[in-house]
């Protein structure tokens, strides 16, 4: 029979009570081994379960910001997107409105927020393709580094209107009637930097004219002026100059896109007489960086179901707006692009914020 040490075991549990450095060498290579197994099988129910979860994608509501105030066409477009993801997912879309700082507040929520899926928003062409070159170095964010971007989700042109008594009607004799009186005609945008005056600054550099530029603290505003003749034209978005056109309260030139618009396909493309001519109003769907792969893949599939959807597409058309679905690599070049392109434009017209 063997014979047991009993001083080593413990009185109530058999566990050995020895001190470590007594224990054989074999014993201690035996306990180190059994512990690494142990973190090895451990390890995997934590990873395992992170990744379900992210596979599962949402599991619970989801928050879309929009950078810009509520009854916008931005609000507008993006709550008919948040409701058909809901729709789509059995998840709550609640659109947050957080405005200010020219849509800066909003987008750096985005890229506080944490990367799990739960906090996206809206990238629009103001935030992350004309702001990272008219505000550098003053920007609470980087454009490219803080995102994940998902998708595109529209393009929405601007309209080129003007004054009814404008003696012109078409764009080669627009262009020609500001050739022949430099500085006597303005044009109207809803501020510094946003796409209203990039696309007259574009036009003024394509067509090699000069007119007066006069910010207003919205594109409303400034579209009573051009209606009254206190301005004279303006690169307004497609909703609001629509809104004046269909009833014959402005007169039509083109749109600023880089082919005729659907919604108003009788009018031409600017680019159709000034090559190049190409401003889109854009938004796309991102959320902060770091954004797990399979959340990505997720959301990247549901939001092409719904920008694929008839019903959305035909909402919003009716808005003025193409929907636009593209994968996140797409969407990620896409945005790197036109901070380039437009920070070209910026360059050229020198424009600046003060």
């Amino acid at each position: 029979m063997t014979s047991i040490d009993h001083s080593t075991l413990d009185d109530t549990t058999g566990r050995s009570t020895s001190p470590a450095n007594e224990s054989t060498p074999a014993q201690r290579g035996r306990r180190s081994a059994l512990a690494r197994m142990g973190a090895i099988v451990g390890a995997p129910l934590v990873i395992g379960s992170e990744a379900r979860a992210q596979a599962a994608w949402p599991t619970r509501p989801v928050k879309y910001i929009n950078q810009f105030p509520a009854g916008g066409a931005t609000d507008t477009l993006s709550r008919l997107y948040c409701a058909k993801m809901s729709e789509l997912t059995g998840q709550q879309f609640v659109v947050e409105n957080i405005g200010g700082g020219g849509g800066d507040l909003g987008v750096s929520a985005i890229a506080r927020a944490q990367p799990d899926g739960y906090t996206v928003g809206m990238g629009s062409v103001s935030s992350h393709g004309i702001s990272p070159t008219l505000k550098a170095g003053k920007l609470p964010f980087d454009a490219g580094k803080d995102f994940t971007f998902v998708t595109n989700l529209w393009s929405l042109p601007n309209f080129l209107v003007g004054f009814m008594g404008l003696p012109v009607s078409t764009v080669p004799e627009l262009i020609t009637l500001l050739r022949r009186n430099p500085g006597k005609y303005s044009y109207g945008s809803s501020g510094l930097g946003t796409t209203l005056h990039i696309s007259g600054e574009l036009f003024k550099i394509l067509a090699e004219v000069d007119m007066v530029h006069v910010p207003y603290r919205g594109g409303g505003p400034a579209m009573v002026d051009v209606i009254s003749g206190q301005v004279h034209m303006i690169f307004d978005n497609i909703p609001g100059s629509l809104a004046q056109f269909k009833p014959g309260k402005v007169k039509g030139f083109g749109v600023t896109s880089a082919t005729r618009s659907p919604v108003v396909p009788e009018m031409p493309a600017l680019a159709e007489f000034l090559p190049g001519f190409d401003i889109n109003s854009w938004a796309s769907l991102c959320g902060p960086a770091k954004l797990p792969p399979a959340v990505v893949e997720r959301m990247s599939m549901f939001s092409k179901q719904a920008l694929e959807s008839p019903d959305l597409k035909k909402a919003f058309f009716d808005r003025g707006a193409t929907a636009i679905y593209s994968t996140p690599q797409e969407a990620t070049a896409y945005r790197a692009s036109e901070e380039r392109r437009l920070g070209d434009i910026i360059r050229k017209a020198k424009i600046t914020l003060e």
